[in-house]
């Protein structure tokens, strides 16, 4: 028996725990190609402790979420874009747009700074409830715990009108001049220009997990990892290369689009005037993608943790892959040697939902898989869910979405 789908009422204390004690010992790297016009590949020292990547299909500009929950923005800052404001701490996410940027707080407000002359950085009232933050060119969104969606800024092609019935989201993402939302159906819903079909979804609309958005085009992956892509195509971008399979997040440039594979590994199609699509090597151990106008951000573990005696000193979960998933996700964990551990899922009303012990844990990596189910056995329902493992007084955590 499945459960029903919960609002995505995200606690500010799970945000903070799953930024905090989740990734605090991760040490990721951002390795960025393309365009270096303005500095958006030139990532600032330390490259280290992040575990988020903030780009937008417009931007020339580059963030950074740090595990400490600060945020490091480099390249084009003509309008102050990348001077993110004091107190720089409590952040829990990032979007870029052409000339501004956005941080969501662990409270659930969200910050813009930058150009503001179509208010994409003036957020509407009330400033509190959200879980998730997109960007446009000139507009800006904001996914509610409720599960709809707020947008504001440049309306000039409608990318602000979000379509009724607004709820039941679980994912936004932000095209230049168009604005996509994934329903927790595995439908996507789609607004905004569309002079090149890029709001038209392709049939069947379903079992989506990931949505992403380029100047006119748009992507989706597919339950079973394939990539989706539909819009203008004139440089090739939506014409995912062969084998379109093991996908699990995608980006989009304004002309290029990247998909991420379940293998750490980043596919790259498209225009590559500037390089966008020569992903450096080694192609290999990244978690996350970002696509900017004309680069690109990889977040990959850092080959340098053992030197720091991190990764020895903690319990750390590595991976969680696919992440959106329908069935099962495979979670990697480093041990640093302990007796007992046990695996927590919670929803977001702050439940505990599954319990169940891994028993010892030895020195070194290991990994399960979770199925989606509670303790009893029964599914649980499309929505965002946090695992915890807990041992000898440490614990690590992170966020998943299920996608049924």
């Amino acid at each position: 028996m499945r459960r029903g789908f919960s609002p995505i009422a995200l606690l500010p204390l799970l945000l903070l725990v799953t930024v905090g004690a989740g990734f605090a010992q991760w040490n990721g790297e951002i390795v960025a190609w393309g365009s270096n016009g303005y500095g958006a590949c030139d990532v600032p020292e330390p490259n280290s402790g992040f575990v988020a990547v903030g780009t937008g299909c417009a931007g020339a500009h580059s963030l950074g979420l740090k595990a400490d929950g600060s945020i490091v923005a480099w390249g084009w800052n003509i309008w102050g874009q990348c001077d993110v404001p004091e107190p720089n701490s409590g952040f829990v996410a990032a979007a870029v747009g052409w000339g501004h940027a956005l941080g969501l707080k662990e409270d659930g407000s969200i910050w813009g700074w930058g150009a503001n002359a179509n208010g994409q950085c003036t957020v509407p009232s009330p400033n509190e409830g959200f879980v998730a933050v997109a960007a446009g060119s000139y507009h800006s969104l904001g996914l509610k715990e409720d599960g709809s969606i707020v947008a504001w800024g440049s309306n000039a092609s409608g990318q602000c009108d979000v379509p009724e019935p607004n709820s039941g989201f679980v994912a936004v993402a932000g095209g230049c001049y168009h604005s996509l939302g994934l329903k927790v159906d595995g439908s996507i819903v789609a607004w905004g220009s569309n002079s090149y079909d890029q709001c038209d979804i392709p049939e069947p609309n379903s079992d989506f997990v990931a949505i992403a958005g380029g100047e006119g085009h748009t992507l989706g992956v597919k339950e079973d990892g394939s990539i989706v892509a539909w819009g203008r195509n004139n440089y090739g971008q939506c014409s995912v290369p062969s084998p379109n399979n093991g996908f699990v997040a995608v980006a989009a440039g304004e002309v290029h689009s990247a998909g991420l594979k379940a293998d750490g590994s980043i596919v790259a199609w498209g225009g590559n005037g500037s390089g966008q699509c020569d992903v450096p090597e080694p192609n290999s151990g990244f978690v996350a993608i970002g696509g900017g106008a004309y680069h690109n951000l990889g977040l990959r573990e850092s080959t340098g943790i053992e030197d720091e005696g991190l990764a020895g000193d903690f319990i750390q979960i590595r991976s969680v892959s696919p992440n959106p998933f329908s069935s099962s996700t495979s979670v990697v964990f480093q041990s640093p040697g302990l007796s007992a551990v046990t695996f927590q899922v919670f929803d977001t009303a702050g439940r505990l939902v599954r319990t169940q012990s891994l028993g010892n844990s030895p020195t070194g990596q290991h990994s399960f898989s979770w199925d989606g189910r509670d303790s009893q056995g029964a599914e649980l329902g499309s929505g965002v869910y946090f695992i915890r493992l807990r041992g000898a007084e440490q614990q690590a955590s992170a966020k998943v979405v299920l996608v049924r």
